[in-house]
């Protein structure tokens, strides 16, 4: 009885420590308010935060872009520093638009300051250092019935944003991947009719990411745990 138990118990470690080396990828976090029209913008987003919260519960140190450093209308290539996490240089298409309250008259607003990225077609993110995470706010996204998607070296991940909805909307929409770094991003639409704005861009490297806080326990400690079950297995048969 107390060997199976042991070895019950050794499984169960081992199990745990395997599943430290590889977390399920990629992670992601969503939420979104829905808007109140092309004219109104949003006095909150808490469903939005929330889901920002969340993601950074996971993250140690990001660095986050809101373009407010930036002048009105200027356009790719943009590089932005990240801090720790290094460079990222915007391409293919978009600009930096200015907002100081209210909308622009079709939805679009910033989320933090007066500033943030506009576009009206597919762009990229090339980055100086391999990330593991990515997070963004976006505002009045698929009113048009466009689907917005992410594409990177794990795959393409499709924001799960509510299509055709009312104009003004808030999202935010974060991952992480720890098995698979990926150095570009890209931002596709189904519909090439649509406008979208885009705000406080954050990333992170894979030192960065700290699943569930960093408390789980290092592979190395619970290995060690499980040798020294092995020898208190091997003490009790010695003992019958």
């Amino acid at each position: 009885m107390r060997k199976s138990i042991i070895f019950s118990v050794l499984s169960i470690v081992l199990t745990f420590c395997i599943g430290n080396f590889v977390y399920a990828a990629p992670v992601t976090f969503f939420g979104e308010d829905l808007g109140g029209g092309e004219a109104v913008r949003l006095a909150s987003t808490p469903n939005s935060n929330a889901a920002r919260a969340n993601f950074f519960t996971n993250l140690l140190g990001v660095g986050t872009e809101n373009f407010e450093g930036f002048a009105t209308s200027t356009g790719v290539p943009l590089a932005v520093n990240f801090g720790a996490a290094g460079t990222a240089n915007l391409l293919n298409s978009g600009a930096i638009a200015t907002q100081a309250s209210g909308t622009n008259g079709f939805g679009r607003y910033p989320i933090s300051g007066s500033n943030y990225w506009e576009t009206s077609s597919n762009f990229s993110l090339s980055f100086t250092n391999p990330q593991s995470a990515f997070g963004f706010y976006g505002i009045d996204i698929g009113d048009f019935s466009g689907q917005l998607t992410l594409t990177y070296a794990g795959g393409v991940l499709a924001v799960p944003h509510t299509v055709s909805g009312p104009g003004g909307s808030v999202l935010y929409f974060g991952f992480y991947d720890t098995t698979t770094p990926f150095s570009t991003i890209t931002f596709s639409t189904t519909t090439g009719s649509d406008v979208f704005g885009f705000d406080d861009f954050s990333i992170g490297t894979r030192q960065q990411v700290v699943p569930g806080g960093g408390a789980i326990p290092e592979p190395a400690t619970m290995a060690l745990f499980g040798i020294g079950l092995l020898g208190l297995g091997a003490a009790k048969r010695k003992k019958v």
